[in-house]
């Protein structure tokens, strides 16, 4: 064979070179390639190789099988060799036998040793052939296989565009099977029509039958699906025509309701054919009726208002269908309900209250009944409904306003608010809103009426009744009358002791519950109570001074009846009125019988007031606003100067005709008022007043010699002459004890008068306490003052001459008090 090329070679060598082989073999292929080679390492000899040539061959397993066939002698072995060469007959006799015989040999053991060669070689070009035929087979292969891909490419590639033609044809149809059952919808609106006419148009088609609401909801389906595409060809034909038949059936409907509602009420006229019912049967029967009458026509209105929302036609004809309702029952309820309450007017012409309280006790069943009647009918609410029933309402309105105009009496007015505003609004009202916000309309114009016509008899009670009271002479009877109703009572008193505890005096007692109920019946609290058990005449509400009495009871009936800021108003405006008659009494009575009971009667009512005013939870402030023009007043004063007058036409900031624009602007003031404070204000004032009055009754005398000898230290301090207290003559000793006498003889002679007024007056030893403190606090500090002074002016001798009382000795005088 042909030795390989080195490039060959070289490539090959690449196949398994260790770090990066080309085509390296797996372990099971090295094993197999290995087996191989030991295998082929010594091939078998060919049988006709001479013996010698045997024997020198290394292997041992050649030699071991060989040595088995060795002949037994030389000479057979030879015989052998020369019948192998074909020269067994012929005998070498010559060298040139023997040489020819040698070439032969020579020639043959060449051929011999070149026959696995070629024995190879043949065996490699049969494997050759066979190869060459192999890859002859697999190149028509591949071209079949070529051949068949390009056919198989050309099916795929018709197959692929048939299955798309398909799938596209199978997409076309169902595309036209969906746009002919799309148009078959569309279609079925308009073909709806003439069946929707057809049914119309047939004179036994009846609102009530079965077919009718179906065909309602397919007629409103049609229209719904037209209106939405205005795009299409026939749009405003086949609009118009089913407008035309929604009209035909609404119509239908409509006349259904209004014939039945309308044969009900002529039903009701012609049973009662004055339509002035009289009784309580006659009302219930005109619920009756419709209540039996609601099932027919409620099925039907629930359709038009299930659809009243989509459509602006069923709206317009559920209104049509609420107007004739409600003009129905307005049309059967109004003459009876004018009846109802001037029979209620001429039962009660007299008592305001009853009548106020039983015309809307009746309007409130009215309007309960009727929104309970009107849901028989509907399901909806309607504004007409509260329309009506305040329309109702107001023929009571109207018969109510003009007995409030005439009413003069704030007891009936403060009442008749109470009705309106606390059993009406608040507990009717407000347990019902939704059925009574009509009569809670007109029953809050009531109210404001009454509240006007309170406010206006207010103003008058205050200017008649409270700023011009003119007092009686028993009214200023003090302190006569307290007196007189101490001996009453402590005469009950006795009378009681003597008795059994459920004897026949039993029931009487010192207080007026009737008068405290009078004055607090609508106040916050109750009645106050006394720190002490017993109960004074003083605490007596009938011994109360009139116009004090007066205020309170009028400020009770207004509290709740009007509103929070006109309250302020008439409270403030009432308050003020009742301290200044307060104030006049009080200079009256202080003229008639003494400073010492005007003060304290003027101290007692106030502490009343201000007690009686507290459980208002109320602000007793008002602001009132004035126009202050003493700007303007002083600019126009400084413009009418005539040094200014040629200032007139100055084209500058010093123009007269400016500066009084700017100067002469009048302002605006506000002022805040309290009634509060002015009780407050007064009764301290009036407190002052009394204590500063009982200190000069009874320590004046001490406080003028006090001041005299304080002016002369003054004096002398001041650079005057020194000063010897002994030397005046109204410091001697003997005038000194003279005064100091007489002052301790005052203090225990009218010390308890002063505290029995007090106890009478003001009936509350707490009270009495507080204000007598401070007098009897003037008192000890005017004596610790003169016991000062004594010790340091006088000698032993002349405070003897003096002997004023010890601080223990005018503690224990005033302790009267305690």
């Amino acid at each position: 064979m042909a030795e390989l090329p080195a490039e060959i070679r070289e490539r090959l060598g690449l196949w398994e070179r260790p770090p990066r082989p080309l085509a390296p073999l797996s372990e099971r292929q090295g094993d197999s390639v290995v087996e191989l080679r030991e295998a082929f390492l010594c091939p078998p000899a060919p049988p006709e190789l001479p013996i010698e040539d045997l024997s020198s061959l290394g292997q041992p397993s050649l030699t071991v099988t060989l040595t088995a066939t060795v002949p037994e002698s030389t000479e057979d072995i030879l015989v052998k060799g020369f019948s192998t060469l074909g020269m067994e007959k012929e005998r070498i006799e010559t060298a040139q036998q023997f040489f020819s015989w040698f070439a032969q040999l020579q020639t043959q053991m060449d051929e011999d040793e070149g026959a696995k060669y070629r024995q190879m070689r043949a065996s490699l070009l049969g494997f050759e052939e066979q190869c060459d035929a192999i890859l002859s087979d697999v190149n028509r292969a591949l071209e079949h296989l070529a051949l068949l891909q390009k056919q198989f490419l050309f099916v795929s590639t018709k197959t692929g565009t048939l299955h798309e033609a398909c799938e596209q044809l199978l997409k076309e149809q169902s595309e036209l099977v969906e746009l002919a059952e799309n148009i078959q919808q569309k279609l079925s609106y308009f073909n709806e029509l003439e069946n929707i006419n057809t049914k119309l148009n047939s004179p036994t088609l009846s609102v009530n039958s079965e077919g009718f609401i179906p065909m309602l909801a397919k007629l409103d389906d049609c229209i719904t699906y037209i209106s939405s595409h205005p795009n299409f060809r026939d749009y405003p034909v086949y609009s118009t025509k089913f407008k035309q038949c929604l009209s035909k059936a609404m119509h239908l409907m409509k006349m259904y309701t209004v014939n039945t509602l309308q044969n009900l009420t002529n039903q009701m006229i012609k049973r009662d054919p004055s339509a002035v019912p009289n009784s309580d049967n006659s009302f219930t029967l005109f619920y009756v009726k419709f209540r039996a009458a609601a099932p027919k026509v409620r099925t039907l209105i629930e359709q038009i208002e299930q659809r009243s929302e989509k459509m602006p036609e069923y709206q317009q004809l559920l209104s049509e269908i609420h107007q004739c309702y409600l003009e129905q029952r307005e049309h059967l309820l109004g003459p009876s309900i004018t009846s109802t309450v001037t029979e209620l007017t001429n039962r009660n012409n007299r008592d305001h209250c009853a009548l106020v309280r039983s015309g809307c006790a009746f309007m409130v069943h009215v309007c309960q009944d009727e929104h309970q009647l009107y849901n028989e009918f509907f399901t909806k609410p309607t504004p007409k409904l509260d329309g009506l029933l305040e329309k109702l309402c107001l023929s009571l309105y109207d018969v109510f306003r003009p007995l409030i105009i005439h009413v003069i009496h704030l007891e009936t007015l403060s009442e008749l608010c109470g009705i309106l505003k606390n059993e009406m609004l608040e507990d009717h009202v407000q347990n019902n809103a939704e059925q009574l916000a009509a009569f809670a309309a007109v029953v809050a114009q009531m109210l404001e009426d009454v509240q006007e016509r309170l406010v206006y008899r207010t103003h008058i009670y205050i200017q008649t009744d409270i700023v011009g009271y003119k007092p009686a002479p028993g009214d200023l009877a003090y302190p006569a009358k307290l007196e007189m109703m101490e001996q009453i009572a402590q005469s009950l008193k006795e009378e009681e002791k003597k008795l059994p505890a459920d004897g026949s005096f039993s029931d009487v007692k010192l207080e007026d519950p009737e008068s405290c109920n009078a004055v607090k019946a609508d106040s916050p609290e109750s009645c106050p109570t006394r720190t002490h058990s017993t109960i004074s005449p003083a605490d007596l509400h009938g011994m109360w001074y009139p116009t004090v009495r007066r205020t309170l009871v009028c400020l009770s009936k207004l509290y709740r009846c009007i509103d929070r800021a006109v309250f302020q108003g008439l409270s403030q405006e009432a308050l003020s009125a009742c301290i200044q008659s307060l104030l006049a009494a009080s200079e009256a009575i202080g003229r008639n019988k003494g400073q010492v009971d005007g003060q304290l009667f003027l101290i007692k009512h106030l502490l009343i007031l201000r007690e009686q005013i507290a459980p208002f939870h109320t602000e007793f402030t008002i602001k009132e606003i004035s126009l202050d023009l003493k700007k303007t007043r002083d600019a126009a004063f400084k413009i009418l100067n005539p040094l200014t007058v040629p200032h007139f036409f100055r084209l500058s900031s010093s123009n007269a005709l400016i500066q009084f624009l700017l100067e002469g602007t009048p302002e605006i003031r506000e002022h805040y008022i309290d009634s509060k404070k002015d009780v407050d204000r007064h009764l301290k004032s009036a407190c002052e007043q009394f204590i500063q009055q009982q200190t000069k009754q009874f320590v004046d005398p001490l406080e003028e010699f006090l001041t005299k000898v304080s002016a002369l230290k003054t004096m002398a301090k001041e650079g005057g002459p020194t000063y010897n207290l002994l030397q005046q003559p109204w410091a001697q000793p003997a005038k000194v004890g003279d005064l100091v006498s007489s002052t301790y003889r005052t203090i225990k002679t009218k010390l308890p008068l002063t505290l029995r007024s007090m106890s009478l007056y003001l009936s509350n030893k707490d009270t009495e306490f507080i204000l007598f403190k401070p007098v009897r606090n003037n008192i000890q500090q005017v004596f610790q003052k003169l016991h000062g002074l004594l010790k340091e002016e006088f000698s032993n001798e002349d405070l003897q001459i003096v002997a004023c009382p010890s601080m223990e000795q005018v503690n224990l005088l005033l302790s009267m008090s305690k």
